[in-house]
């Protein structure tokens, strides 16, 4: 299997901290329009994250599972998939939910399981805010119910957070066997649910060295249970027609960095961080820089003119990655761009080692 690409949507609106204007925009509008653009020009996947107050202040969204349904229709090929926390949604309501979105996307529909690090989103609504771990543990089973709803016709569940009852759901899915199943994290806690769980792991921007001890480590913890996950990386791509253009971009988005947005999203994931067993939580090595881009996706470094970034996309296909999922600065233009210069490029270029994760995981007989 080739390298695939997802993008973010823009429902948050755009996706850095930074005075920089942003040819983007939250408006579902807009986003049908991206969507559409982006499987035109041969994105697989689009990500509609889950926020319902936002770390920066009070500025316009759309909630990420009624956003991938008002998409389903007005998109062909593209897979959608829905960020949703453990915690503010209830595992059997989502998995009815997702086997609409399944049933009206005619199979395309995925749903991205968030364990929550942003505390504040919690207390405003009234939930608990549980331990790290505690956290993980409540994702784990809710992974479970919708594994059990999408598959058997009458489904009981006894968890220390969730009960089921013969609980049965109609239509059944079209995706086979349920709807992909994504994670992120990098906790042990994170990195466990993910070896016995998930179908897929998101992974916060890296180097390609970085990627690849993390997909190594939850290959062989996937393995000891049968398992062998897919792995996505996320980054921030600028293409110019020069390097130096790039780069320039690069300084102009950080030199304009939006330090009250950057401060705010840097305090929560700190408490984030530190609430974790080993203290150690996905923005560890993060300096603010990075935390101008929340998902690390500089450090990524696909920065530069198209043919440099098809070649580092490349060397992270060999590490093991499975997807590439964007972010851009002006998604208006960039995201198209993208799809026609670059995608092509890495479609053609040979790959410089082992390929995908579960390309590896074949030839090695998994």
């Amino acid at each position: 299997m080739d390298i695939q690409f997802g993008y973010w949507a823009t429902n948050l609106g755009g996706l850095v901290f930074s005075t920089v204007p942003q040819r983007t925009d939250w408006t579902f509008e807009y986003n049908a329009w991206l969507a559409q653009a982006a499987e035109e020009v041969g994105f697989d996947y689009t990500l509609v994250a889950a926020r319902f107050i936002l770390t920066h202040g009070k500025s316009d969204h759309l909630e990420a599972l009624s956003t991938t349904a008002a998409l389903a229709p007005v998109t062909k090929r593209l897979k959608l998939i829905a960020a949703v926390h453990p915690g503010l949604w209830h595992p059997g309501v989502v998995a009815k939910m997702g086997s609409t979105i399944d049933f009206i996307s005619q199979g395309r529909f995925g749903i991205n399981i968030v364990s929550g690090w942003f505390r504040r989103e919690f207390h405003t609504y009234g939930e608990p805010w549980l331990d790290h771990d505690e956290r993980y543990r409540r994702s784990e089973e809710f992974i479970q119910v919708l594994q059990g709803m999408w598959t058997q016709d009458d489904f009981s569940f006894t968890g220390d957070f969730y009960r089921i009852h013969e609980a049965w759901l109609r239509p059944q899915t079209i995706a086979q066997p349920y709807p992909e199943i994504f994670q992120g994290g990098n906790s042990k806690a994170a990195r466990s649910m993910a070896a016995r769980y998930s179908d897929w792991y998101f992974m916060n921007g890296n180097t390609v060295d970085g990627v690849r001890e993390q997909i190594d480590e939850i290959t062989a913890m996937a393995r000891e249970y049968g398992r062998q996950p897919k792995f996505a990386v996320n980054g921030f791509v600028i293409v110019r027609d020069t390097e130096e253009e790039a780069y320039a971009e690069l300084r102009r988005i950080i030199e304009n960095a939006n330090p009250e947005a950057v401060e705010a999203f840097a305090s929560q994931v700190r408490n984030a961080g530190a609430s974790t067993r080993d203290a150690v939580g996905m923005w560890a090595q993060s300096d603010f820089a990075n935390l101008v881009q929340p998902n690390d996706g500089f450090k990524t470094g696909l920065i530069g003119t198209a043919e440099q970034v098809a070649a580092k996309i490349r060397a992270y296909a060999a590490a093991g990655v499975d997807m590439i999922l964007c972010g851009f600065l002006h998604f208006t233009d960039d995201l198209p761009a993208f799809g026609r210069a670059v995608i092509p490029l890495v479609r053609q270029m040979q790959p410089s080692g082992a390929s995908t994760a579960s390309d590896r995981a074949r030839a090695a007989g998994g």
